[in-house]
């Protein structure tokens, strides 16, 4: 048995990793940040890789199975990601897997009927909500679960307008860090731009709520339904975990005119919610000039420089951010081209 850890995939070792997914049934989505490659002889006996902190593309060869080769994948990953400061593993698989990897030490979080998560801290999301500060003041509690990619005046209106519905709110802001915007940079506007809101906490996700974005849909049959699944996933997720910790009673949404996407997600929260003893509230979008306010447009102004334009579409509090982050951009380059 030959083991092999590779940043690249090329030539005959691309095509057998290739084939070895489509003998097992799964679909490369992307190009994976690192592959473990296990040989026996000229076969490509297993293979699994490990994009950030999800491990992912797990497959061993039906020829080869029963003799240990997906305790030695999980090892190698395992290696290579705590090298590389990952400390804290999940992966996603078909529910009937689970027993595979629970001898392994990973443990389930939560799943639907397409879809396991698991992780490999036993407890982990319970763990990390613990680090969490609760408001223990009773009454209706509500929350939502925003990107915030930046913190705009649509937001600001649904927060405030939802927090006047509540006793308290949360507002989860999703701690991916794939969008234009950091995670960190993310939290710190919605929590400057709700500050005035006592009843109002702003937390992160943490791990366990994703986007579309980095959910993945290698395993799937049917790919074409993979916001579905995944959106179903994050409502498990919130419904074991999120709401029954923080005593949340009704979830917040805003309209969607612009997104065929969320529009699924949000009536996939109506359809889900109420039968967990979570009502969910559809607020209409804050609107600008007859047209919704949205991330995106702001986004839009910021690229163009067009600072009259940003004012108007965010809170002062992430306009200022914006002014801040965008001088400091300014310098960087300024620092690179004069010492290039």
């Amino acid at each position: 048995m030959d083991i092999e850890i590779l940043t690249s995939l090329r030539g005959r070792k691309l095509t057998a990793w290739e084939h070895l997914l489509e003998k097992t049934g799964l679909v490369p989505e992307e190009m994976p940040e690192q592959t473990v490659l296990i040989w026996e002889g000229d076969d490509l006996a297993a293979t699994g890789s490990r994009q950030g902190n999800i491990l992912k593309y797990l497959a061993v060869d039906p020829a080869h199975q029963g003799e240990g080769l997906l305790a030695s994948l999980l090892t190698a990953l395992r290696q290579e990601a705590f090298q590389k400061g990952h400390r804290h593993l999940f992966l996603y698989t078909k529910p009937s897997n689970e027993y595979l990897f629970l001898d392994l030490m990973f443990y389930p979080v939560a799943a639907t009927d397409q879809v396991l998560l698991m992780e490999d801290t036993p407890n982990g999301v319970k763990s990390f909500l613990q680090t969490l500060p609760v408001e223990t003041g009773g009454g209706t509690v509500g929350a939502a679960v925003m990107n915030c990619d930046p913190f705009t005046l649509g937001h600001r209106y649904l927060v405030e307008s939802a927090a006047r519905e509540c006793d308290h709110f949360y507002v989860f802001v999703l701690s991916e860090d794939q969008g234009h915007f950091s995670a960190a940079d993310r939290l710190a506007m919605v929590k400057a731009g709700t500050a005035d809101l006592k009843n109002v906490t702003v937390l992160p996700t943490g791990p366990y709520l994703i986007s579309a974005a980095t959910f993945p849909t290698y395993f799937l049959k049917d790919r074409d339904g993979a916001e579905q699944v995944q959106c179903l996933l994050d409502i498990a997720i919130f419904c074991k975990y999120f709401a029954p910790h923080f005593g949340i009673t009704r979830r917040y949404v805003g309209t969607e005119p612009l997104s065929p996407m969320t529009n699924k997600y949000n009536a996939a929260l109506k359809a889900n919610l109420p039968a967990k003893g979570i009502a969910v509230r559809e607020l209409a979008r804050f609107e600008k000039d007859g047209a919704p306010v949205s991330a995106s447009a702001v986004r839009k102004a910021l690229t163009e420089g067009d600072w009259d334009t940003l004012r108007s579409l965010v809170p002062p509090t992430t306009f200022q951010h914006l002014q801040k982050t965008s001088k400091e951009d300014a310098l960087c380059k300024t620092a690179k081209t004069a010492t290039s």
